[in-house]
């Protein structure tokens, strides 16, 4: 397994290093080759985890700048929105944001709190594809790996040597029915990109401009139901490679800014608030051939994240402008995160392999709403296996020893994946890991009041820790005459212990906090297909997934888990002769029940919960015009979901007592761009 060029070996860990290295002499299809987790790259096939993966090709026929849009169609997706901060969170397979760990281009990116905001804030435009990983991979990227990795793969991992890229995209969206052209209201995408790989140097540069006009929905005056947002993105690469040395240096920057209108009251008065972020990443990673057995790979990356918080109070009558003193108001958050990581891999025979790593990761955070000595770092030393036992069986055994500058972690968090292969066209993957999560900074230390939002950090948190076990059957693309038809059976099981959850202060009734939950449990099945047929491309999935009902003790009616099925399929059809493609994408997110208290003490009732089900539709059409120009144009959300019901009842089939309405979508919208690409 360690017969691949040492280039190869670079998109393992730092991709972006070894962009200019020429790999027309590989023996796999790029479309193919798979990377986060890896040893070395290789095929989705002979990966010893199951791992999906978004290529270029989907992202563009998906038509959007914003990675909810793209991933919402995708089974075990869930995106959660506060409008007042104008920010999203995500859910994977019955889990939340914190325990997923977000890559680019395998160097972990920082977020303010335990929520993963940051994912808005990645340019669409920049990325290659994107490779998913569900269930722990905590011995290859440490904390914050519980549930799954999503690594995101920049065009500079995947350039060959001696070629240019040159993009260009103008992409157009209405809000529902409010638009208007270039700013404003509806959404707006700008881009500019460039990549150049010569024998030795490489260079690339890309910015993008993304505007969202806000969406008023059911609001009147001033207020918007979906706020307003700016963004600034922009990225520089520079790369050098000499025999068997190679070093890349990459700068993003992000400049963001949301807006919170405020109505006039009956004094003519109103109050607006801002909320601008600047997000500087900077990251230096290398590689080293020391011989045809030993080779190092190595990344270290500076981040500083600031969000400022501008609130205004503005008097009609007078017509002037004032800075309003007071908790939260006039604020500044800033976030600091100082990451390195080095590898080395040693081929000791033909059929085995062994990876040796260092790890070192410091958090700090500052501010007039983090209290204490908001800082935490961890060092962690990792030791791999890659075996192969004949021809049918691969194993992957592997160990990470953690030390944490607050928490006692696990003496050693292990994993162990095996993939067999039962016949020609059927392989087996099983596998357990342990996964590992020290706090947040925000869970310890971060506090945040205001008219919409009271919550407090808890310095008394405890570590997350977790067990997974996986199982997954492929039948990989069988031929039946012209079809070929791919099927994926998978089954998951996760036991948390102390989850680290948002419930209502024991201290501070009414103000909330951060609380361990004690043991928490999460298991679901999904299965997915794939029938291929000239020029007809089909894919059908299904999961249903269960999370553990923390409550049952007390209310058994409601089922010691709550179930939730999730269906999706999308269809893509090609014309050659026209040089076009229609492509549909549809989810059905089934009823998800939960629970919910009514009342305090004594009198508190346990009260069965439930999200309503809904459905996203997408259809869009790409045209190849003259040059390298692309005409694209759809209907987003053509179910027209805007808000669902989150009803609680009173036991089981009796009349709803409360609801409340969920934000999920601005409703039905249509979008049309013009995109240029030139590959020489």
């Amino acid at each position: 397994m360690l017969r691949y060029p040492f280039a190869y070996i670079s998109i393992l860990l730092s991709p972006a290093a070894f962009a200019q290295q020429d790999t027309t002499d590989q023996t796999l299809p790029i479309e193919e080759v798979v990377v986060t987790g890896q040893f070395l790259p290789t095929s989705l096939r002979n990966s010893v985890y199951k791992i999906r993966v978004i290529d270029r090709e989907t992202i563009d026929r998906r038509g959007t700048a914003d990675m909810t849009t793209l991933l919402n169609t995708e089974l075990g997706f869930r995106f959660s929105h506060d409008l007042v901060l104008g920010e999203t969170d995500i859910q994977l397979m019955g889990s939340s944001g914190n325990n997923i760990k977000i890559l680019i281009d395998g160097v972990p990116i920082i977020d303010r709190g335990s929520s993963r905001q940051s994912l808005s804030q990645i340019d669409l435009n920049d990325i290659q594809r994107i490779e998913i990983v569900e269930g722990p991979v905590s011995v290859m990227y440490g904390t914050d790996a519980l549930v799954g990795v999503i690594n995101i793969i920049t065009h500079a991992g995947v350039m060959k040597k001696n070629t240019m890229r040159i993009q260009a995209r103008l992409l157009e969206e209405s809000a529902s029915k409010e638009y208007r052209a270039f700013r404003k209201e509806g959404r707006h995408n700008a881009n500019v990109g460039l990549d150049y790989a010569g024998k030795v140097w490489s260079f690339g540069w890309s910015g993008s401009r993304n505007t969202f006009g806000g969406f008023q929905g059911n609001r009147t005056g001033r207020s918007l139901q979906w706020q307003p947002k700016d963004q600034w993105l922009t990225s520089g690469k520079v790369g050098y490679m000499q025999d068997k040395f190679q070093v890349n240096y990459n700068l993003n920057y992000l400049h963001e800014d949301i807006f919170t209108p405020g109505n006039i009251n009956i004094n003519n008065k109103y109050t607006d608030k801002n909320y601008v972020t600047n997000r500087y990443t900077h990251n230096l990673q290398s590689g080293w051939q020391v011989s045809d057995k030993v080779q190092f790979t190595g990344s270290v990356s500076y981040q500083n994240y600031e969000r400022r918080t501008k609130t205004r109070n503005y008097d009609m009558n007078t017509q002037t402008m004032e800075l309003p003193e007071g908790a939260g108001l006039q604020d500044v958050s800033k976030f600091q995160q100082v990451f390195g990581r080095v590898n080395g891999l040693y081929k000791v025979q033909e059929n085995l392999g062994l990876m040796v790593g260092l790890e070192f990761d410091y958090d700090k955070g500052s501010g007039a709403r983090i209290q204490g000595n908001a800082d935490i770092y961890d060092f962690s030393a990792y030791l791999s296996a890659e075996y192969h036992l004949g021809k049918r069986i691969l194993m992957r055994p592997g160990i990470r020893k953690v030390y944490n500058s607050i928490y006692p972690a696990p003496p050693i968090i292990p994993a162990f994946n095996t993939k067999v292969l039962l016949a020609k066209n059927l392989d087996l993957r099983l596998g357990y890991a342990m996964g590992y999560r020290a706090p947040a900074l925000r869970e310890l230390y971060f506090t945040f009041h205001d008219t919409n939002h009271s919550i407090d950090g808890n310095t008394n948190l405890k570590a997350e820790r977790n067990h997974n076990i996986n199982m997954n059957l492929n039948i990989h693309d069988v031929s039946v005459g012209k079809t070929m038809f791919h099927s994926s059976l998978t089954g998951f099981y996760n036991h948390f212990n102390n989850l680290i959850s948002i419930g209502e202060s024991i201290e501070n009734p009414g103000s909330y906090t951060y609380l361990n939950i004690g043991k928490y449990k999460t298991m679901g099945t999904t299965l997915e297909n794939r029938l291929t047929l000239h020029n007809t491309s089909v894919n059908v999935g299904f999961s249903y997934l269960a999370r553990l009902n923390q409550v049952y003790d007390y209310n058994k009616s409601l089922g010691k888990y709550f179930w939730t099925p999730e269906l999706n399929s999308s269809i893509s059809q090609e014309f050659p002769k026209l040089k076009a493609n229609i492509s549909v994408f549809y989810k059905l997110y089934g009823t998800r029940p939960s629970f919910r208290t009514q009342g305090s003490g004594a009198q508190m009732q346990i009260l069965q919960a439930e999200q309503a089900a809904y459905s996203m539709l997408d259809i869009s059409i790409s045209k190849s015009l003259y040059r390298d120009f692309t005409l694209l144009g759809g209907v987003r959300n053509l179910t027209n979901t805007v808000n669902i019901t989150n009803s609680s009842i009173e036991g089981t089939g009796a009349h709803s007592v409360s609801s409340s309405s969920i934000p999920i979508s601005y409703g039905r919208s249509v979008f049309f761009g013009l995109q240029y690409q030139f590959n020489n």
